[in-house]
C-alpha cells in the first residue's frame, strides 16, 4: 500500500479502465483485463460493450468471471452467441474496438507470449496457451496489454510467440495478414507505455505517482526508450478505489481470494 493509500496493482487496473471508453465494443481477457474492463463499466463507461470469446455479448458481471465459461457472463449479457460468430462476424469483420489482454512476457515490440517459459519441448513452466489472444491481437483496431512489470515478464527476446505485435523484419507492415493496428498501449503497475507510429517500439510515456523512470527501466529486460515529456498518471479517486475493491470483495465472497488475486 502506497502512503497514498493504493496499492501498485490498483493504480495498474484503474489506469487501465480509464483507457476505455463510454459505447466502446471491447473483446476482454481473463483476469486483469477483465478486473479493468468492469471497473470502467461499473464508474464512466456504462455503455461499454464487453464481448467475451465464449460468445457473451454485452456482458454485465457482478463478480469477476472464473473463466470464459463462467455462468456470471452468460445470465447477464445481453446475447449469447457461438464462438465461430464472435470471431468471425464481430472480431474478424471489424466490429471490436479494442482487445484487452494479459501476458507472462512481452517485448519492446508487443508481441506477446502466453504459451510456455523455456523452451516448449522441456519448460520450466506450461502456461495456460492462446485462447483467442492470436486473433484478438491481430483483428482487433487496437490492443491494450496490461501485467505487472518485471525483466522477467518484459525481455528482450520471448521464449515463444503466442500473439503477434510487430515484427521489424518482416515484409509490409510487419504484420501479415493483420487488419488492426495492433498493440497500441501497455499498462502496468509503474506506468505506461505507447507503440511508436514510426518504429513500433514501446516508448515509456507516463509514470505512476511515486514511480521514476529509472525504476522503470530497471524493471525492463531492454533499452526502454522514453517520450520527450513522461507524464504522471493522475492518482485514483475515491470513487475508483471503492468501485475496484468492492468489485474485489463480491468476487472474494462468490468465488474465494484466488479469484481475485492479481
Amino acid at each position: 500500500m502506497s502512503e497514498a493509500g493504493y496499492t501498485p496493482a490498483e493504480i495498474m487496473t484503474i489506469a487501465a479502465a480509464r483507457k476505455l471508453k463510454n459505447g466502446t465494443v471491447c473483446f476482454v481477457g481473463i483476469g486483469l483485463p477483465s478486473a479493468a474492463a468492469n471497473l470502467a463499466r461499473i464508474t464512466h463507461a456504462p455503455e461499454l460493450v464487453l464481448i467475451y470469446e465464449s460468445g457473451t455479448i454485452g456482458a454485465k458481471p457482478d463478480v469477476l468471471p472464473l473463466s470464459i465459461g463462467d455462468g456470471e457472463l452468460a445470465e447477464t449479457a445481453d446475447t449469447v452467441v457461438s464462438v465461430p460468430e464472435i470471431f468471425r462476424y464481430w472480431l474478424q469483420g471489424g466490429r471490436v474496438d479494442i482487445g484487452f489482454l494479459g501476458a507472462a512476457q512481452i517485448d519492446k515490440f508487443g508481441n506477446i507470449n502466453t504459451t510456455v517459459i523455456g523452451s516448449y519441448e522441456k519448460p520450466k513452466v506450461r502456461l495456460p496457451g492462446a485462447g483467442g489472444a492470436p486473433e484478438i491481437a491481430t483483428a482487433a483496431k487496437e490492443v491494450a496489454i496490461i501485467l505487472k512489470q518485471s525483466k522477467r515478464a518484459f525481455v528482450e527476446k520471448l521464449d515463444f510467440v503466442t500473439s503477434s505485435g510487430y515484427y521489424p523484419n518482416a515484409s509490409g507492415n510487419g504484420r501479415p495478414g493483420s487488419r488492426g493496428r495492433g498493440p497500441t498501449t501497455v499498462i502496468t503497475d509503474l506506468g505506461v507505455m505507447r507503440s511508436d507510429p514510426a518504429t513500433r517500439e514501446l516508448v515509456l510515456t507516463a509514470v505512476h505517482p511515486g514511480t521514476t523512470i529509472e525504476q522503470v527501466r530497471d524493471a525492463t529486460g531492454w533499452q526502454l526508450k522514453t517520450a520527450p515529456h513522461v507524464e504522471t498518471t493522475s492518482q485514483p479517486n475515491e470513487r475508483e478505489l471503492s468501485a475496484l475493491r468492492d468489485l474485489h470483495a463480491r468476487t472474494a465472497a462468490a468465488h474465494g481470494n484466488a479469484a481475485t488475486a492479481e
